[in-house]
């Protein structure tokens, strides 16, 4: 097994992946470099390959697919996660790399946001996008992590191969953050510079159709998450509406005997009926959750003595 691998998803960035490689090759020169083709258009891969990079090709469109490929693939004792589009340093590399061996972190984390990302980012939806990301995340999942959205990170082992990839598209970073966050791993941060992208070079991110995505993911996973918060809410909700409906009808019962709006009090009682049923639901889901906890805890020892 390498010691070190890193892992560069690509998808038409002609202009910028020699020199990336190139970064990363004289800061780790011991490390297996991986190129991703995601079905690019120009000369992503032949420049990758001249440059000494192991070019493989992922044709499933979303950097999702192309990071679950890379997982399945690549066994390493640690990897570096990293854009083709020069937009990250290579020199904080081998910090990253030094944290996951020395300190047995799971997940190193590039914080752009604690440096010189809103300076450099010339999009400013992107900058307010990743703040809102970062502090919904850390409110709803009660953690610290300073720059959610970012493409630079460094895994271990254990991180690598017990982690289920379920998004296909740039809503990977959200999920790798969040699943980190609920399996108690060791995250740390490591305060890095952030550069724009070179003339020439374009973003594939789509500042609201991606960042609608993430949002839902962050639903979605907050509710598998954390089922009994996310579904006693829903419940609490279905009450307060159902006794927002039932009150004035019943007020009405009493002043004159009679139910003169017999559907509402019918929908009321429904969605009492609803709002009950989502807290048990809730209650369910999270004994299920527990159990899901004891199995991970369970397969990360048989990855650990798979990976001595």
């Amino acid at each position: 097994m390498n010691k070190t691998a890193v892992l560069i998803p690509c998808y038409n960035e002609e202009k910028t992946i020699e020199k990336v490689i190139r970064d990363f090759r004289s800061v780790l020169p011991e490390a297996d470099i991986y190129v991703y083709d995601n079905n690019s258009t120009d000369r992503t891969s032949e420049i990758a390959l001249k440059a000494g990079a192991i070019v493989r090709r992922e044709y499933k469109q979303g950097k999702g697919n192309v990071i679950r490929r890379m997982f399945r693939e690549i066994d390493a004792e640690s990897y570096i996660m990293v854009d083709g589009d020069d937009t990250y340093p290579a020199e904080y590399a081998k910090e990253m790399v030094q944290r996951v061996h020395e300190h047995k972190a799971d997940m190193v984390v590039g914080d752009r946001l604690s440096s010189t990302y809103f300076s450099e980012n010339k999009r400013p939806f992107h900058n307010f996008g990743n703040s809102i990301v970062r502090r919904t995340i850390n409110l709803l999942f009660h953690s610290e992590i300073k720059d959610i959205m970012t493409g630079y990170r460094a895994f271990s082992y254990q991180f690598v191969k017990s982690f289920p990839v379920l998004s296909k598209g740039f809503e990977i970073e959200t999920e790798m953050s969040i699943h980190a966050i609920d399996k108690n791993m060791l995250l740390e941060n490591v305060v890095i510079d952030y550069r724009d992208r070179p003339d020439g070079s374009e973003s594939k991110l789509n500042t609201f159709s991606d960042g609608f995505k993430v949002l839902m993911t962050i639903l979605r996973l907050y509710a598998f998450y954390k089922p009994i918060r996310f579904f006693g809410f829903v419940s609490i909700l279905c009450c307060l509406i159902s006794m927002g409906l039932f009150i004035p009808v019943f007020m009405n019962y009493l002043d004159t005997g009679f139910v003169p709006h017999f559907p509402t009090l019918m929908v009321s009682g429904f969605v009492l009926l609803a709002g009950i049923m989502c807290f048990f639901s809730g209650a369910i889901l999270q004994s299920q959750r527990h159990k899901d906890r004891q199995d991970f805890e369970w397969k990360l020892i048989c990855i650990n003595n798979r990976e001595k």
